[in-house]
């Protein structure tokens, strides 16, 4: 069984720039030591400040990632820092004579950040293997925390710098550094000990697997801060009462589901630790996505590999190939169906299976037409810019004059953009003007809006449905689902002009098309007008609404897909 760890994940920014600003700070820390040598040897302490103050700050910036990334983070500038204490040493000596402390304190903050390099290569095999299954351990451990001992040395270096520079007796510099070493030496002993579990772990995996006997394995990998692809299915796959496993693929996804279930999760990361996993109770796989790894299990064909996807919409990776790939497709209405065979990709009827949408079995149906609310509640739900040109669907870069007019018609706003949004720049930047558009309103007119951490966070999805008296959105699984509550909805044509929009995105004919093709809104007006006013196709969603969410009765909307699901374990 391999014992090669997982990546750790890091701001794709910074992953562009750190190799820079690490060459950037160790060729300042190298000019800045040879002015400490200069003042070392005849001159003022006085030219020694201005650089090394400057290393340090180059310092503290390319430790930013250890205060985001509380896991495994490398030595930052070891040897740098180590000649930097060095000149600090012979500055305090030349002007101030031999000072016992100072010199033990340079020892020892030396020893702590050469001490970086080996903590944090046998802290990466320091990863969980498991977390919640029983007779290998309930409790997951976790790595230890590398980069807070990393900041903590960082920390020491200027310490050591002011008591060379003032004159401070060099006692305090050797406390701190003690402090500093004793922390990595601790961290040091902690990931020692964490690879040995993990390596007990690994070898009773298999049989506390096997004792365990799963009916079925949900299997997922996706981007750090995807965990809603999984969360919305695992209260469904829970409810069918019968024994399963999680299967991640990386550290970030160990946690966030780890934080979501009570049934076991189990970490692997290579091709070859999946013959460890595969039990003989084991009767299906479901996966939430098309990630590329799903492979590694889909080799398997004593299992049913299960597509339950983590929504539907007209998109492009709607109807992507790779689902061919799968035995079944859980899909939740004709439309996806038809959708696939629209585009050219042919697969067999029997691959399908019309399992409606679960998850909106609590959204409330619309009580009485829009046009009889006074100021209405509007949730605008755009989408992200997707990971290629051809599914980028995002209205934000208009969402602020979409909001205006919709807020200058007596509307209040539920804002709750794609998590992803705010991992664009450009997407980030649009959000905070919405927000403060939104914000600024509150406080003049008082309109009960609902935006930031409440919309994007303590509400669900279904919460912002049932919240909204309306919904404006783009191409977005999020239409489809609103469907269900039968409320007026309209989507933003980005991708293509209005006039054609319908042809490509089949469910805009049940929408409201807001013209935005282009870069500009065009029409809006007219469109709020139908949207907030008469709402002529009220009778439109009702109809539609069965093709895409599957014709289940309401009682027992939920019972379909259990149902399904169960006949396969």
């Amino acid at each position: 069984m391999t014992t090669a760890g997982p990546k750790t994940s890091r701001p794709g920014a910074w992953v562009a720039s750190k190799s820079g600003g690490r060459l950037l700070a160790t060729s300042i820390d190298v000019a800045a030591l040879a002015v400490l040598l200069l003042a070392a040897v005849g001159g003022s302490r006085l030219w020694a400040l201005p650089p090394a103050l400057l290393a340090v700050g180059l310092l503290a910036w390319t430790w930013r990632d250890a205060l985001r990334v509380k896991a495994v983070s490398p030595s930052k500038a070891a040897v740098p820092r180590v000649l930097l204490l060095a000149g600090a040493y012979l500055l305090g000596t030349v002007h101030d004579g031999v000072d016992p402390g100072l010199a033990v304190g340079v020892a020892l903050a030396g020893l702590a950040v050469l001490s970086e390099t080996p903590m944090g290569f046998i802290a990466r095999a320091a990863y969980p293997v498991t977390a919640n299954l029983p007779g290998i351990g309930t409790q997951p451990y976790r790595r230890p925390n590398t980069s807070r001992a990393v900041l903590v040395n960082g920390a020491v270096v200027p310490v050591v710098l002011v008591c060379a520079f003032a004159g401070i007796p060099g006692v305090i510099a050797a406390v701190v550094s003690a402090a500093a070493l004793g922390l990595s030496l601790f961290t040091l002993w902690q990931a020692v000990g964490r690879v040995r579990a993990r390596r007990t772990s690994e070898r009773n995996l298999s049989k506390a697997l096997t004792a365990y006997e799963p009916a079925f394995v949900v299997h997922w990998t996706a981007p750090a801060g995807t965990a809603y692809q999984i969360a919305m299915w695992l209260p469904y796959l829970e409810r069918l009462g019968r024994k399963f496993f999680v299967l991640v693929r990386g550290e970030a996804n160990f946690n966030e589901v780890a934080a979501l279930t009570k049934a076991p999760v189990v970490l692997r990361t290579a091709l070859e630790d999946m013959d460890a996993v595969v039990t003989p109770s084991m009767r299906a796989a479901f996966y939430v996505n098309t990630a590329t790894k799903n492979n590694h299990l889909l080799r398997y064909t004593n299992l049913t590999h299960i597509q339950l996807n983590h929504g539907d919409s007209d998109k492009v990776p709607s109807h992507n190939p790779v689902f061919r790939m799968y035995d079944k497709n859980f899909v939740a209405g004709q439309a996806a169906i038809d959708r696939f065979a629209a585009n050219g990709v042919k697969m067999p009827v029997e691959m399908f299976s019309v399992v409606g949408r679960p998850q909106v079995e609590n959204v409330a149906v619309a009580a009485k037409p829009i046009a009889s609310i006074t100021n209405p509640r509007v949730l605008y739900a755009p989408t992200w810019a997707g990971f290629y040109a051809d599914s980028n669907y995002s209205s934000l870069h208009v969402g602020y004059d979409i909001v205006q007019a919709l807020v200058e018609r007596g509307c209040s706003i539920v804002f709750r953009p794609h998590p992803y949004s705010h991992r664009s720049a450009a997407l980030g930047r649009e959000c905070e003007r919405i927000k403060a558009l939104l914000a600024e309103d509150h406080r003049t007119s008082g309109r009960p809006h609902v935006f930031g951490r409440q919309a994007e966070v303590k509400m669900s999805v279904m919460d912002c449905f049932n919240a909204s008296d309306a919904m404006v959105s783009d191409v977005s699984s999020v239409v489809a689902d609103y469907l269900y509550s039968e409320k007026p909805f309209a989507m933003v044509a980005v991708s293509t002009p209005a006039v054609t929009f319908t042809d490509e995105f089949p469910l805009g004919r049940a929408s409201y098309v807001i013209d935005a093709h282009g870069g500009q809104v065009k029409g809006l007006g007219a469109v709020l007008d139908d949207f907030l006013g008469a709402d002529p196709l009220a009778s439109t969603r009702q109809d539609i609404k069965k093709y895409y969410l599957g014709d289940i009765p309401s009682d027992r909307y939920a019972q379909r897909f259990l149902d399904e699901a169960s006949s396969y374990l």
